[in-house]
């Protein structure tokens, strides 16, 4: 891709910015290629080597850039093959305002919905589990781990954890908890959602297709029966440069003061 190539890096040779560091001179430049379509999702850069000879700048600045730009998801770098512009994601909405399991949203968004088992059957609680759930001594906890994908791409890790009373046999569940959960008549109505900023670790990072250390999104859920019982502990990751939570806000019902 000569031509491609040449307008990446002619920001850096031609008018470099004075001030700024040559590595974000260079990220910048392939950021602004990337931007503008000159090199689209799946094309490969030139190797370490020829983007500094083009680029009239040290392998070392290169490698600092493109470890940039891999890091806040722009490139991703494939062992063995190389540096590649990555795919343009669908970034998802989802309201906070309805309760609904992540299969029900991405099904009325017309996208096909994919899940890998992490984990599933009964397990002894963890402190957490028996705190959050209420369990009884002895109780054991139904724990249901996945990877959930949407259109072929990983958006996100659930692990939610229920009583064994609730569901004694894990392996039932199928595409949806939720589903699996009204059959027995103990689909949650409401929940509290907690959610805080957080860097993937290591072994998240892979599952989701990131670098480690990208940003994501924690959520932790607790949701409840008509009755007010406990019902399901859910701890989530989501990608965070996929996903966005959206919440609809009303003015109270108080009476304004002057201002």
């Amino acid at each position: 891709m000569p031509d491609a190539a040449e307008r990446i890096f002619e920001s850096v040779r031609v008018s470099p910015q004075k001030d700024a560091p040559l590595y974000l001179q260079l990220k910048k430049g392939i950021e602004q290629a990337v931007s503008a379509g000159v090199i689209g999702p799946g094309d490969a850069l030139p190797s370490e080597r020829d983007i500094a000879a083009r680029a009239a700048v040290s392998r070392v600045t290169v490698r600092k850039a493109v470890q940039d730009l891999v890091k806040s998801g722009v490139l991703v770098q494939r062992h063995g093959s190389g540096t590649f512009v990555a795919p343009r994601l669908q970034r998802v909405e989802q309201s906070l305002s309805t309760l609904t399991s992540f299969s029900e949203d991405m099904a009325r968004r017309g996208m096909t919905v994919q899940s890998a088992w992490l984990e599933r059957g009964l397990f002894p609680p963890s402190p957490d589990e028996m705190m959050k759930l209420g369990l009884p001594a002895g109780e054991r906890a139904a724990r249901v781990s996945r990877l959930r994908s949407a259109n072929g791409t990983p958006l996100a890790i659930e692990r939610a954890s229920l009583s064994a009373s609730v569901l004694p046999d894990p392996d039932s569940v199928g595409a949806s908890l939720y589903d699996a959960l009204e059959r027995t008549g103990n689909r949650p109505v409401r929940a509290v959602q907690r959610i805080s900023a957080a860097s993937l670790g290591d072994a998240d990072a892979r599952l989701l297709g990131v670098p480690s250390g990208a940003a994501g999104l924690h959520i932790e859920r607790i949701s409840y029966l008509a009755t007010g019982k406990v019902i399901e502990f859910t701890r989530s990751i989501y990608r965070g440069d996929a996903y966005d939570f959206v919440v609809e806000m009303r003015l109270t019902d108080a009476k304004q003061e002057p201002a």
